[in-house]
């Protein structure tokens, strides 16, 4: 199916990706909060009425021209806000994460494209170790000896290795220390790789240990990303069978407190400069100790 933009076919995506959705979901937040009508835009850059229905459900894509124009007429002037925007409206066709399309789930896809933007990123885990901390031994055994989707995660952890890579921060529930995913001997090293990935600069690992008395909402495993500006935030919420993103500001809000009130409950952050002593509890102490523990197995 297409629509004709002053005078010329334009097809409609048979894919939206996250990132599409959410640039037109912004779209569509800065022309309510402008009280702008899709006529009155469409009038602005040059399209019939109903092709702004189609950009901001992201079945239509916008130049830079076309979005700098929607931008004055809502009167955006924030300049980070618009560069994030300007951003989010291009896709690369030669990104890696695209060759694996036809072996991982599509959400998968999204949170790599959704990492490489993003300016930082926070990790809350239950029962699993985070994806971009796992060791290759520990990805095979969570996904089943699955050989394209374990090279992905490997790939996704490469974010970690670059220059100004993004700052990670991950806090851990102690529950994930404990499973004995794949056997004492990748549980150790799997502990290993957390001690000694939390000496780049950049990552912040902490644990949520059982003894923590206080109930923080934290059942459910979530990333939040930072984009380049704070209207751009987005958080996925990783459940058993699929994951959804979330967008909308209050929802993003919520999540950016939790995330706050949990780094705020766990235990100290791994410093592998300076080992805990026995009468200071942290998280490096709680590793080791749990590490000792599988190596008495």
């Amino acid at each position: 199916m297409t629509v004709r933009e002053e005078g010329t076919p334009v097809a409609f995506r048979t894919g939206i990706s996250e990132r599409q959705r959410r640039f037109g979901e912004e779209l569509r937040r800065v022309r309510d909060a402008a009280g702008r009508s899709a006529l009155e835009i469409g009038q602005a850059i040059g399209v019939k009425g109903p092709a702004v229905s189609h950009i901001e459900s992201g079945r239509m894509g916008l130049n830079l021209d076309r979005l700098n124009v929607w931008l004055d007429l809502c009167e955006i002037t924030d300049t980070d806000y618009r560069a994030g925007l300007a951003a989010m409206s291009k896709g690369s066709k030669t990104a890696w994460w695209n060759d694996y399309k036809p072996h991982v789930h599509p959400t998968a896809i999204d949170l790599a494209e959704a990492e490489a933007s993003a300016t930082a990123l926070d990790s809350y885990q239950t029962l699993l170790i985070p994806g971009l901390l796992q060791t290759k031994a520990y990805s095979e055994i969570i996904h089943d000896y699955a050989e394209k989707r374990v090279e992905f995660r490997q790939r996704r952890q490469e974010l970690l290795a670059v220059e100004n890579a993004p700052p990670f921060h991950a806090v851990i529930h102690e529950a994930a220390l404990h499973m004995m995913y794949g056997g004492p001997t990748i549980m150790r090293d799997q502990l290993n790789h957390l001690i000694e990935v939390s000496r780049l600069p950049h990552v912040t690992v902490q644990i949520l240990s059982f003894d923590c008395t206080t109930y923080s909402r934290s059942e459910t495993p979530f990333v939040l990303m930072h984009g380049a500006h704070v209207r751009l935030d987005s958080v996925l919420l990783e459940h058993p069978h699929d994951s959804d993103f979330l967008g909308d500001p209050e929802d993003v809000a919520a999540f950016r407190r939790r995330f706050e009130r949990l780094r705020g409950l766990a235990l100290p952050p791994l410093n592998t400069a300076t080992p805990s002593s026995p009468s200071h509890r942290d998280s490096w102490g709680l590793i080791q100790h749990v590490r000792y523990k599988i190596q008495g197995r």
